[in-house]
């Protein structure tokens, strides 16, 4: 039995790949570790593209220990650290944890940056507006006669 998506009504076609980014989104969520913004920056001209920033809260890792990676419009990011064996915590509230945290991106964007800054990593978007394109397309005659 096929499953019926959201995406699947007869008008809508090609949409499978879409649907299947969807679930995978879906499938990523982390329990909300670390925590994130999304934000549209200001352009400062009309003419830029829409500037979209992710902001993740990574406080404890360091460059080393932080993986950005874009594969097939998703965007993957991991997070890394080994517990440090040699120290001795009399309280431990700030775990040495892993994370993985998954974007599905639209046609259209880019990652253009990532800066880890106090903690914060930013990685920066940005969102191309496609090309417009009409085109005619010809009917043919397969019966073989001349249209008059």
């Amino acid at each position: 039995m096929n499953r019926m998506g959201s995406l699947s009504h007869p008008l809508l076609l090609g949409f499978e790949e879409i649907e299947r980014l969807i679930d995978r989104a879906g499938k990523g969520a982390d329990g909300g570790y670390p925590p994130y913004n999304i934000e549209r920056v200001a352009a400062s001209a009309e003419d830029r593209p829409e500037l979209l920033r992710i902001t993740l809260a990574v406080a404890g890792f360091t460059r080393d220990q932080l993986d950005v990676m874009l594969e097939h419009n998703q965007l993957t990011i991991r997070g890394r650290q080994d517990d440090d064996k040699s120290r001795e915590f009399l309280h431990r509230g700030i775990a040495a944890r892993q994370f993985q945290r998954t974007f599905v991106l639209a046609d259209g964007i880019e990652v253009r940056s990532a800066e880890l800054r106090n903690g914060l990593l930013e990685i920066d978007l940005v969102k191309l507006e496609p090309e417009r394109m009409v085109r005619r397309i010809e009917i043919g005659d397969t019966n073989g006669g001349s249209v008059r």
